[in-house]
């Protein structure tokens, strides 16, 4: 059975999966589409000690590339900013913290593939 999403509806099903095999892999889940001044983190969670800042990308079929390809240098430093912003408004600013991403390839097909990238970029 494929399903049909549009982009709305088809970011909100790639987080609901992401945040369900976050879940799954012990993390707690603290914040999702957190609302920054440079833009939206997708979800916030913790892992043990670490706080870690979750890039959800989803691709329907791999015409353009996977969803792990589709985080550029470019949306790295958005996210690192903020991360940032998040840090000093909760006033965390010295925990550890980490970029992961969730790559979901086939999202609507009846079969996705999810699948988590621990610290999958780092802050420069």
């Amino acid at each position: 059975m494929r399903l049909l999403y549009g982009n709305y509806e088809a970011g909100k099903a790639g987080e609901n999966l992401a945040a369900e095999e976050l879940r799954r892999q012990g993390y707690v889940i603290l914040a999702r589409r957190y609302r920054t001044r440079f833009g939206e983190i997708d979800i916030v969670a913790q892992d043990d000690e670490t706080l870690v800042f979750v890039e959800v990308k989803a691709r329907r079929t791999d015409r353009y590339g996977s969803a792990a390809e589709s985080v550029t240098d470019w949306k790295q430093r958005r996210i690192a900013a903020m991360a940032l912003d998040y840090l000093g408004w909760v006033g965390r600013l010295e925990d550890p913290c980490r970029f992961d991403v969730v790559a979901i390839d086939g999202l609507g097909t009846g079969q996705p593939k999810v699948k988590v990238i621990k610290e999958a970029f780092f802050a420069h």
